[in-house]
């Protein structure tokens, strides 16, 4: 079949590598100049298994109302009479319970051990690399309080398949020397070895050059989806704003634009933007981290990618609003410093800020939607660079009439 991919972003491209692997011919639209340049362009760069708590659950609430006058916690809110804000907010609150969390959570904990398993059968097929370490990941706790906490909830993922050691602080400290400097400050963590990190750009860009080279897989950038040419329940072609173009199925993974498409579609997609700030500075030889890790009572997450280190943060409902200014990196470089004294030069710091294509219920949604031949594959929220690789391959086991290697309970679309 000719398949039309809307989305060059880690998701996206995923696809179009498992569908140019069926033998389909695909081509990628994207409006950017490149691959990645959207919301995969920067991100803490953990697969992370172990951070697929669902954000809806009781304790977002206290969590939101702490960030009304705790400054710097990592959630912000620009209250807005957005219809389509709104509607999401309300969706959000009615996955607050303990019920809905614990369902969601599993749900994505299934997806987030099978990509994790795709992603590294990608790496070892087409021999790409990404700056990838594959040592697992600490998060770690400043209070006994938040590490009690913390433990607890970790034990919900572990009950269900996720190896964990939880460490005090002076085992803590023998996993990751990196955090010697802060061993004194902090109460202890949780090691999730099953957890690795990598640079989803580099990843997206190797991955598209090798499918493009290895299994034909065209690339049209500088092309905006405009909408879709509808003909007896079927997409016969995709309109861009260099023409229409013909084809047999579409797969619709354009970020937080997507819920933007569905509506245009008629469809129910309730994926809204949440804004998040990244800073990748270079840091020199064999100091620093020597894996991934999240401070938990910061909401800070920070990856080594090579001799580079990420830095990660905040939640920030804004609605599509890109800009950025210095003030919003404080927080970012001020744990930097204060976990890695002397690492980082912030002069040098490469800054910016992109959005995370959230579901109220912190689930992505996939499959066919509305059209017989129009297959969703969008929503990942702040954990996409973990799912995307996964759902790429269960999108192609659904296009292909195939029976999926993931139990699809929790993952279809449902109007």
């Amino acid at each position: 079949m000719k398949i039309m991919v809307l989305g060059a972003g880690v998701v996206g491209t995923a696809a179009a590598y498992y569908l140019a692997k069926d033998g389909h011919d695909v081509t990628v639209v994207e409006r950017h100049a490149d691959s990645a340049m959207g919301t995969s362009q920067s991100n803490a760069g953990l697969v992370s298994p172990g951070d697929s708590t669902a954000w809806a659950s009781p304790a977002a609430l206290t969590t939101f109302i702490k960030s009304l006058y705790t400054p710097g916690l990592g959630i912000k809110v620009h209250f807005s009479l957005d219809p389509q804000f709104i509607i999401w907010t309300l969706r959000f609150l009615a996955q607050c319970t303990t019920a809905r969390a614990h369902a969601n959570t599993a749900v994505k904990l299934r997806l987030a051990f099978y990509a994790r398993q795709c992603i590294n059968e990608i790496s070892e097929a087409t021999g790409i690399t990404y700056d990838e370490r594959r040592k697992g990941i600490v998060y770690f706790y400043r209070s006994q309080a938040s590490f009690d906490a913390g433990a607890k909830h970790m034990q919900f993922i572990a009950d269900r398949g996720l190896e964990i050691e939880i460490a005090n602080r002076d085992r803590l400290v023998e996993i990751e020397p990196g955090l010697a400097a802060v061993k004194d400050q902090l109460a202890g963590g949780i090691y999730s070895p099953m957890d690795q990190t990598g640079d989803s750009r580099l990843f997206v860009r190797s991955l598209a050059d090798w499918s493009s080279k290895n299994l034909g897989v065209k690339f049209v950038y500088d092309t905006t989806v405009e909408g879709l040419d509808i003909e007896d329940n079927a997409v016969r072609a995709v309109k861009t704003s260099k023409g229409a173009t013909p084809c047999d199925a579409v797969v619709l993974s354009l970020g937080p634009e997507s819920g933007l498409m569905g509506r245009k579609l008629g469809i129910d997609l309730p994926v809204y933007p949440v804004k998040g700030y990244t800073a990748t500075m270079p840091i020199g030889g064999n100091e620093g981290p020597t894996m991934g890790g999240v401070d938990e009572d910061r909401l800070i997450a920070y990856s080594r990618l090579g001799n580079r280190l990420r830095m990660a943060s905040t939640a920030e409902f804004a609605g599509f609003d890109r800009s950025h200014k210095p003030s919003d990196f404080n927080a970012l470089f001020k744990t930097a410093h204060d976990l890695f004294p002397g690492l980082i030069d912030e002069s040098k710091a490469e800054l910016w800020a992109g959005f995370r294509p959230m579901m109220p219920n912190s689930v992505p949604v996939h499959g066919r939607a509305r059209y017989s031949n129009l297959y969703l594959d969008t929503g990942h929220g702040h954990v996409g660079w973990t799912m995307a690789c996964g759902s790429g391959k269960f999108v192609s086991d659904l296009v292909a009439g195939r029976k999926p290697e993931i139990d699809p309970q929790g993952l279809l679309y449902q109007n």
